[in-house]
């Protein structure tokens, strides 16, 4: 009986691979606008549900938003900082206020 031949394509070879550098994705401050009708104790449970602050933290920049015109929820990678933003835009507007939320790349 007579044998198959071999593939050509199937024997051993060595493959050299070249190692890309990953470098750490870029991160965004979550930052949290203040306004004339969002009330204090939403902006503090915003910061409480959404960024998973104590509520020291919480009451803190609350009280930099409200004195200072804005204050820095957190910093995130891209992707979670975007859906947080949306988050809070969503929270906010079904109870009716007009909370801003917006992403500042962190340098």
């Amino acid at each position: 009986m007579a044998r198959a031949p071999k593939d050509p394509g199937t024997g051993t070879a060595t493959k050299t691979r070249s190692r890309a550098k990953l470098q750490p994705p870029r991160l965004w401050r979550v930052v949290l606008h203040n306004d004339d009708y969002t009330t204090q104790e939403f902006v503090v449970w915003i910061l409480r549900t959404v960024f998973r602050k104590t509520e020291a933290e919480a009451v803190s920049i609350m009280l930099d938003v409200h004195q200072r015109g804005q204050g820095a929820a957190g910093i995130y990678p891209y992707d979670i900082a975007d859906t947080k933003a949306a988050q809070v835009k969503a929270l906010a507007e079904a109870q009716e206020f007009p909370l801003r939320c917006t992403l500042e790349p962190e340098d």
